[in-house]
Parts: C-alpha cells; structure tokens; sequence
C-alpha cells in the first residue's frame, strides 16, 4: 500500500470513529496513525527476519506513543488505537479488520508457551478501556469488550463482555461496535445480581413476618385454650 493510500484510509478511519477530529491534518498526530504507521515497517522487516531492526522500530514507536505492538502481529485495514496510552499487542496477536481498541488494552498471552499465544480479534471488534484478553483463543466478529474486564476464554460472534473474569452478558447484538463506540452502556451483570439478591431478600422479610404473625397468633390461641381449661 502506498504512502498516500495508507494516510488516506487512515484519515477516514479516525474520522469515523473520534468525534475530536476537526482538521484532515491532525491525523498526523495521533498516537494510533504514527504507530500503526511504524508497525506497518517494522512487519515487513519482521517477516524478512530482520528481527532487531524490527524490533527498534517497534520499541522507538512504543517510546514516543505509549502503544507497544510486536512487528510479528498480524494486522488487518481499520485498526484504531484511541488515546492509545498502555496498549499492548504481542507477537502471535492476530487483528481483523475494523478492529478499535482504547486506552490500557493489553492482548497478551498466559505464560511462556510456544506457538500462537496471543489472541484473535475478527473484523468488527471493540475492546474498552482497560480491559486485558489473555490466551490464545478468538473473539468473534461483532463482539464487545467492556471496560475493565480480563477474558480469559473464547467469545462468540455478536457477544458483548464484561466482568472479571469476563462472562457473556448478552448474544445476537447485530450492532457492529466501530458504528455505535459505545464502551459505556453495557449490560452489568454484578448490579443485576445485587438487585435479584435484594429482592429475594424482601421476599424472604416479608414472609418470616408473615411466620412470626403466624406462630404469635398460635401461641395467643393455645394460651387462651390453656386458661379456658
């Protein structure tokens, strides 16, 4: 892909998805186009074993935006890295296309296994800030990552996320995520089960009420059968 072509896509990417940008010329100075930018050699480099020459691009792009993504990840067309500070992108990660990731995403692996350890984002994927996917499994196309969670197992596609450790809280949302950007108005399946909780325990006061009604109402009869007699 040639230069321009590149800074084109790239300029319509970020405007489709950061509501800030107000002049074509700030795309230069985002965190998400120059590291992406350098990533773009530093794969090429990578690919041909240069792998220390590849790796100085990556780390001296880490260095100047915060964003540190290995040169032997694969990505596709439309990644965007908004903010972008704290990001992590290891080496076996493999990205779709339209992927967008906020500030503090860590892609990384379990440990010190050999092969693909790191996981895979399909097209269409949002992670929210903070949140951390950790092995080597998929998240399906479509799907959604709240914002400080840590998924640690495959997600379908069309799945939204959230949690510690990350669980499904909602399946079939045909929303594709680089449409909508919404990190903020996702299911909370912690305050969903406090509220059953709550209500249960209303249910349960109101009717150890009712038994104490009860046994008072049976103990007043039987006193009164016993000075009858």
């Amino acid at each position: 892909m040639g230069l321009l072509k590149y800074v084109k896509e790239e300029l319509q990417v970020i405007k489709e998805r950061d509501p800030a940008i107000k002049s074509n010329m700030e795309v230069f100075l985002y965190p998400s186009f120059k590291v992406i930018m350098s990533y773009r050699v530093a794969h090429k480099l990578y690919m041909k074993k240069h792998y220390f020459l590849a790796r100085w691009i990556s780390q001296r792009a880490a260095r100047k935006t915060g964003i540190e993504i290995h040169p032997g990840a694969k990505i596709g067309k439309g990644l965007f890295i908004d903010h972008g500070t704290g990001v992590i992108i290891g080496e076996t990660t493999e990205i779709g296309n339209n992927v967008t990731l906020y500030q503090g995403v860590t892609l990384g692996g379990t440990g010190k296994e050999k092969g693909k350890r790191h996981p895979t984002l399909k097209d269409n994927v949002m992670v929210s800030a903070g949140a951390k996917i950790l092995g080597s499994f998929t998240i399906g196309e479509n799907s959604k990552i709240g914002a400080g969670s840590v998924v640690l197992k495959e997600v379908p596609p069309n799945c939204t996320v959230v949690g510690v450790p990350g669980r499904i809280v909602k399946m079939g949302d045909q929303k594709i995520p680089r449409s909508d950007m919404d990190q903020v108005h996702l299911p909370d399946p912690i305050s969903n089960d406090i509220r059953a909780l709550q209500d249960d325990n209303v249910r349960l006061l109101k009717r150890v009420n009712e038994l104490e009604k009860c046994m008072k109402n049976i103990e007043k009869k039987q006193e009164d059968e016993h000075e009858t007699l």
